[in-house]
């Protein structure tokens, strides 16, 4: 199924209340939504999944407090709920609904091979149902919205091959009701966490807080994994394998990244240095979102009508994706006249 011509191209993006956002976050997919939202070429749905977050232990309490709490962080970062619709996964039920749907053409098989189930369940004697079905909510979070885009990493691909194939599947069943989105990949490299072991994560503590204090960022940042043959500061460096280039090269200008590679080849450059001059890029970029961050938590009411209010426009298109949904499956009674009912 392909798109009408005319028809604006609309994107989806999910992000869990799993904590603050962190420079990972920021770097690999944030900027990247923000950038989307200034251009405004896309219709951009931008969506607190505070469902996927039950997958795993948490207390209720502290969940809605993350929710609130992502809420601010994304539209101090600059998701404008004047320019896009921003909304909680949970506000709108049609995605649960969807997704039950949707696990009726998805075969056990696609789920087990999901890289991301096997790392989260490695070792566990307890694994939720949830977090095995976990993709097929994805899959429903974006094709609720018929949406066309979806701004991934290169981690999230096998999710979203796993939507086309969802779509595909459907289709072919039920006729031609979704389309299948295409990713729009990030340009920025992977972000490791500061212990340099793996992708950067707050619930493995290896993270750094989008909002954190100067103090408290840059006492993270210098504490950050960097090149390991790099013992001495007359050791030439590796930037290539060095998580503190990476993050420059995000960051910095390209005339800062180039003096960055050549002074750090040379050992004209120290490894603390280069993570303090890090530091300052990150706090020129970072300053102006604080600011934003700490005039919107004194007008907490303002978030949570603009979430209010992405939730209905997110649930009129939702409930739309339904009705088709249930006709095309046979489910309800909207479709039978009332003579043949018993």
């Amino acid at each position: 199924m392909t798109m009408a011509a005319g028809i604006r191209p609309r994107a989806f993006s999910g992000i869990q209340p799993s904590g603050e956002i962190h420079i990972g976050n920021w770097l690999g997919a944030v900027r990247g939504w923000v950038s989307q939202v200034l251009a405004q070429k896309d219709d951009l749905f931008f969506c607190i999944v505070d469902a996927h977050a039950i997958t795993v232990e948490y207390e209720p309490r502290e969940l809605r407090k993350r929710v609130l709490a992502m809420a601010f962080d994304l539209v101090a970062c600059g998701i404008d709920p004047e320019r896009c619709t921003l909304f909680v996964q949970s506000d709108v039920r049609e995605h649960t609904e969807l997704a039950w749907c949707l696990s009726s053409v998805t075969p056990m098989g696609d789920l087990q091979r999901m890289t991301q189930f096997k790392e989260k369940s490695a070792g566990k004697d307890h694994v939720a149902v949830g977090l095995f079905t976990y993709p097929v909510l994805m899959s429903a979070d974006v094709l609720l919205y018929k949406a066309t885009l979806v701004p991934v990493g290169e981690d999230q691909l096998q999710h979203l091959e796993l939507v086309r194939d969802t779509v595909r599947r459907y289709n072919h069943r039920f006729g031609p009701i979704f389309t299948e989105p295409n990713p729009i990949l990030s340009q920025t490299p992977r972000i490791m966490g500061l212990d340099g072991q793996s992708k950067m994560s707050k619930s493995k503590g290896n993270a750094v807080g989008l909002f954190e204090s100067k103090e408290e960022f840059w006492n993270k940042l210098r504490g950050a994994f960097t090149d390991p043959q790099r013992l001495r500061k007359s050791d030439p460096g590796r930037p290539e394998v060095c998580n503190i280039y990476t993050m420059h090269r995000a960051i910095s200008t390209p005339a800062e990244v180039d003096l960055t590679y050549r002074e750090c080849t040379r050992a004209e450059r120290g490894c603390v240095d280069c993570k303090k001059i890090l530091a300052e890029n990150f706090e020129r970029e970072l300053l102006p979102l604080r600011t934003r961050r700490a005039e919107l938590e004194a007008r907490p009411d303002q978030v949570r009508q603009a979430l209010r209010d992405g939730a209905a426009k997110a649930r009129r298109i939702a409930e739309s994706t339904m009705r088709e949904v249930r006709e095309t499956m046979g489910l309800g009674t909207g479709s039978v006249s009332s003579e043949r009912l018993p």
